[in-house]
C-alpha cells in the first residue's frame, strides 16, 4: 500500500501571497523600465545640451574671425570703387548680428544653446550691448561714408576698438568651454550611475527569479523524479497562490489520479495510446499540409498536392478541390484524385446551390451524406460511381467561402468530431494559401504592368519623339526633291541620318537599362561604376565617381531602381546637358543612402518644364523612386548645370 510523502526542498518558511507571479514580474519590469527611461532621458537631455553648447562655442569663436574680417574689409574703403567689398561688409555685419542673436536666444533647430548660467548670459548681453553701442555704429557710419575721405577715420576707430571686443569674446568662449567640460563630466557620472543601476537591477532580477521561479521549479523537478520511480504517493507542499502554486496543486491532483487509476493502468495506457495515435496522425496530416502550402508555387500544384495528401491520410478513395470563380460565382474543379473519367466529364463545373457541393458552399456548412439514400439532395452520380460516403468541407478565407474540397469513400465512413474540426481547419489553411497565391499572381501582374508603363514612357520620351522628328524630316526631304532643291534635300538627309543614329543609341541604352542588374553580392558601387565607364566611352565626357560611408546594402529591388535612375540621369546629360564634366557621389550614413549626379551643362528651369507638362524622363525617375519609398529631387538653373539628388 502506498504512503503519502510530503516533498519539501525549501526548508525556509514563506508566507502565502494572493498576488500572481505574472503581476510580480510585470511590476518589477515596469519599475526597471521607468528607472531606465528616466536615466536615459537625463542622458539624452545632457547630450542635447552638450550639442547646443558645442554649436554655441563654435559660433562664438567664429565671431572673433568675423570681427577682424570686418576690420580688414574696412581698409581702403575711401575710394568707393569696390562695390563687392561694400556688399561683403554689409553681409558680414548682418551675419554678426544674426549669430549674436542666436547666442542670446538660442536655436533649437540646429540645436544651438549657450549655457544657461547667469554669468554666461550676462557676458553675452554685455557683448551684445558693446557691439550695438560701438562696433555696429562705427561700421554703419563707415558704410554711410563709404567712398569718401571721412570713411577712413571710422575704419581707424573700429580697428582700435576691435581688439578689446575680441578679448571679451575670448572670455565668453572660455567660460562656455568650462561649462561644456562640466556638462561632459556630468554626463559621465550619469552613465556610470546607469551602469551601476543596470548591475543592481540584474542582481535583483537574478535573486527574484531564483526565489520565485528556480526554487519552485526545483521542487517540481524533485516531485517528477519521484513520479518516474512510480512513487505516485508523493505530494508537493503548496506554499503560494501564484502560478507555481496552481502547478503544484495540479501536480498533486495528477498524482492522486494516477494513484487512483494505477490498478487499471494497462487499460488507461491503451486508451491514451489510442488517443495519442489519433492526435499524432492528425498532427502529421497538419504538418504535411502546412509543408505543401509553404512549398507550392502555383495554385494548381497547391490544390493537387493538398487533396492528394489529405485523401491518403484520411483513407479516402477519391477527392477533389473546387474553387469559386471570381467572375460568375460558379465552382470549378481545379484538382482531383481517384475520380473516374465519366465523373470528371460531368462535374468539372457546377453552380452554387447545385448538388451537395453547391449546397454546402451556399450554406457555408460541411456536409457528409450517403449518396445511396433516397433523400432529394443525395448525389445520384456519386452513387452510380460506387461511392457510399461523400463529404464536402469549406475552403474559407476571412469568413468567405471561396471553394470546397470533397472526400469520397466506397464504404461507410463516420467522422469523429476531432476529424471534422481538423478538416475544417485544413480548409481554412487552404483558403489562406489559395488567396495568397491569387494575391501573388495579381502582384506579379501589377509589377509587370508598372514596368511596361515605365518602358512605354521611356519609349515615348526617346524612340517615339525621334520617329516623329524623322517623319517630319522625310516630308521635308520629299518636298525638297519635288521642288528641285538639292541643298535642302541634303540638309534633311543629314538630319534623318543624325536622327537614326540617336534612335539607335536610345534603343541600345533602353536595352542596357532593362538588362542591368546590381551585380554579384548586391554591389551598387560596382554597377554604377560600370554605367559610368559605358557613359565615358560613349560621350568622352569625364566622370568623377566617389563613394563614402558604410551601411548595410540596399535591397535588390531598391538597388535596381537606383541604378535605373542614375542611368536615366546620365542619359539626360548625354542628350540635353552639353556638359564637359559629371560628378557622381554615393554617401551612406546610419539613416539613408544619398546618390547625387551633377553636371556643369546648360541646365534648365524646372518650373518651366512643369508648366509645359513635364519631361517624361524626369517623371519616370520620380516614379521609380516612389516605388521603393525613396525621394528624388532635381535642382537646376539655366546656365548653371543640373543636380539630381536621390535619397533612399
Amino acid at each position: 500500500m502506498m504512503k503519502n510523502a510530503i516533498i519539501d526542498t525549501d526548508r525556509e518558511s514563506s508566507l502565502e501571497s494572493p498576488e500572481r507571479l505574472a503581476s510580480k514580474i510585470t511590476g518589477l519590469l515596469i519599475l526597471f523600465f521607468f528607472v531606465a527611461v528616466a536615466a536615459i532621458s537625463t542622458t539624452l537631455y545632457v547630450s542635447w545640451h552638450l550639442e547646443g553648447s558645442a554649436a554655441a562655442i563654435n559660433d562664438a569663436g567664429s565671431q572673433r574671425m568675423r570681427a577682424y574680417l570686418i576690420g580688414y574689409l574696412m581698409t581702403g574703403g575711401d575710394n568707393g570703387q569696390d562695390r563687392a567689398t561694400y556688399a561683403e561688409l554689409q553681409s558680414e555685419l548682418d551675419r554678426f548680428d544674426e549669430i549674436l542673436k542666436d547666442l542670446e536666444c538660442g536655436d533649437p533647430a540646429r540645436p544651438l544653446a549657450a549655457p544657461h548660467d547667469a554669468e554666461t548670459l550676462a557676458e553675452i548681453q554685455t557683448l551684445h550691448r558693446e557691439w550695438k553701442l560701438h562696433g555696429r555704429q562705427l561700421i554703419t557710419q563707415y558704410l554711410r561714408a563709404y567712398g569718401n575721405a571721412d570713411a577712413s577715420q571710422f575704419a581707424d576707430a573700429y580697428r582700435q576698438w576691435v581688439g578689446g571686443f575680441v578679448g571679451q569674446i575670448n572670455n565668453l568662449v572660455t567660460r562656455m568651454e568650462h561649462n561644456y567640460t562640466y556638462s561632459t563630466n556630468l554626463l559621465r557620472v550619469i552613465q556610470i550611475t546607469l551602469l551601476a543601476l543596470a548591475l543592481l537591477g540584474t542582481l535583483i532580477l537574478i535573486r527574484f527569479f531564483f526565489i520565485h521561479v528556480i526554487r519552485p521549479l526545483d521542487q517540481i523537478h524533485t516531485g517528477i523524479q519521484h513520479m518516474t520511480q512510480s512513487d505516485f504517493g508523493a505530494r508537493l507542499p503548496v506554499r503560494t497562490r501564484d502560478e507555481f502554486g496552481a502547478v503544484t496543486a495540479g501536480f498533486n491532483l495528477m498524482a492522486a489520479h494516477l494513484q487512483q487509476f494505477y490498478g487499471n493502468l494497462e487499460n488507461l495506457v491503451a486508451s491514451k495510446t489510442s488517443s495519442l495515435e489519433e492526435r499524432n496522425a492528425q498532427l502529421a496530416l497538419m504538418y504535411g499540409v502546412t509543408a505543401i502550402i509553404n512549398e507550392a508555387n502555383d495554385l494548381d500544384t497547391l490544390c493537387a498536392s493538398f487533396i492528394s495528401h489529405v485523401t491518403q491520410a484520411i483513407g479516402a478513395d477519391a477527392g477533389s478541390v473546387r474553387l469559386t470563380s471570381e467572375t460568375n460565382g460558379d465552382m470549378y474543379m481545379v484538382a482531383h484524385t481517384g475520380l473516374p473519367v465519366d465523373f470528371l466529364s460531368r462535374e468539372m463545373a457546377i453552380r452554387c446551390g447545385e448538388c451537395i457541393c453547391g449546397d454546402a458552399a451556399e450554406k457555408g456548412l460541411p456536409v457528409i451524406v450517403d449518396p445511396t439514400s433516397d433523400a432529394d439532395t443525395s448525389p445520384k452520380l456519386c452513387s452510380n460511381m460506387g461511392f457510399r460516403t461523400v463529404s464536402a468541407f469549406m475552403i474559407n478565407h476571412d469568413a468567405f467561402v471561396i471553394g470546397i474540397f470533397n472526400l469520397f469513400f466506397k464504404s461507410e465512413r463516420v467522422f469523429s468530431p476531432s476529424e471534422q474540426s481538423m478538416l475544417e481547419t485544413l480548409g481554412r489553411h487552404l483558403g489562406v494559401a489559395v488567396e495568397f497565391q491569387r494575391l501573388r499572381s495579381r502582384d506579379r501582374e501589377h509589377a509587370i504592368a508598372e514596368e511596361r508603363n515605365l518602358l512605354a514612357q521611356e519609349l515615348h520620351d526617346s524612340i517615339a519623339q525621334a520617329l516623329s522628328f524623322l517623319n517630319i524630316q522625310v516630308k521635308l526631304l520629299q518636298g525638297a526633291m519635288d521642288n528641285g532643291r538639292p541643298e535642302q534635300a541634303q540638309k534633311a538627309l543629314d538630319q534623318i541620318r543624325q536622327g537614326v543614329k540617336e534612335s539607335y543609341e536610345d534603343v541600345r541604352e533602353l536595352l542596357l537599362h532593362f538588362r542591368t542588374q546590381a551585380g554579384a553580392g548586391h554591389d551598387l558601387d560596382a554597377a554604377i561604376r560600370t554605367a559610368v565607364d559605358r557613359f565615358e566611352l560613349q560621350t568622352e565626357i569625364p566622370v568623377s565617381f566617389l563613394s563614402a560611408g558604410k551601411r548595410a546594402p540596399l535591397e535588390p529591388d531598391k538597388q535596381l531602381q537606383v541604378l535605373h535612375i542614375v542611368q536615366e540621369s546620365l542619359s539626360n546629360i548625354r542628350k540635353h546637358a552639353q556638359a564637359t564634366q559629371v560628378d557622381i557621389r554615393v554617401e551612406r550614413n546610419a539613416d539613408k543612402t544619398i546618390i547625387t549626379v551633377s553636371d556643369n551643362g546648360v541646365g534648365f528651369d524646372p518650373e518651366d518644364v512643369i508648366e509645359k507638362g513635364g519631361h517624361v524622363g524626369l517623371k519616370i525617375m520620380k516614379e521609380r523612386a516612389s516605388r521603393v519609398g525613396a525621394r528624388c529631387g532635381i535642382e537646376s538653373r539655366p546656365g548653371q548645370g543640373t543636380t539630381v539628388i536621390l535619397e533612399v
